[in-house]
């Protein structure tokens, strides 16, 4: 799958936005979706370092239009936390020489809240 068939949509409420200062951001995925699925996809769309994925299925409601009764379709929910701080790494080399690596990551999602 590739990363805009994996993240649907955001999802934004009130609880999710108490999250939004602790780099916690939810979306509604793609029900085949694994978490290092969407830790990818999260990371590809939008340029951020992620730390963890919590997943769940969120199972659909009864329905009632008149006498027909209905169940709207089940869908998953992710909450993905990400980097808010991203530092540079550094690693020894083959020579024993210290290198930095510095990957330009972003400390938050600005198209969240435009979505």
């Amino acid at each position: 799958m590739i990363a805009e068939e994996i993240i649907i949509k955001p999802i934004v409420t009130e609880k999710s936005n108490d999250g939004l200062q602790e780099g916690k951001y939810t979306f509604k995925v793609n029900k085949k979706a694994t978490k290092v699925e969407i830790a990818k996809a999260v990371e590809k769309l939008f340029n951020v370092k992620v730390l963890k994925v919590n997943t769940m299925t969120v199972k659909g409601k009864q329905k009632r239009v008149g006498v027909h009764v209905g169940k709207t379709s089940d869908w998953k929910k992710a909450i993905v936390t990400i980097d808010t701080n991203p530092t540079d790494t550094t690693y020894l080399s083959k020579g024993g020489k210290e290198v930095k690596v510095s990957k330009k990551y972003k400390d938050s999602i600005d198209e969240f809240m435009g979505a």
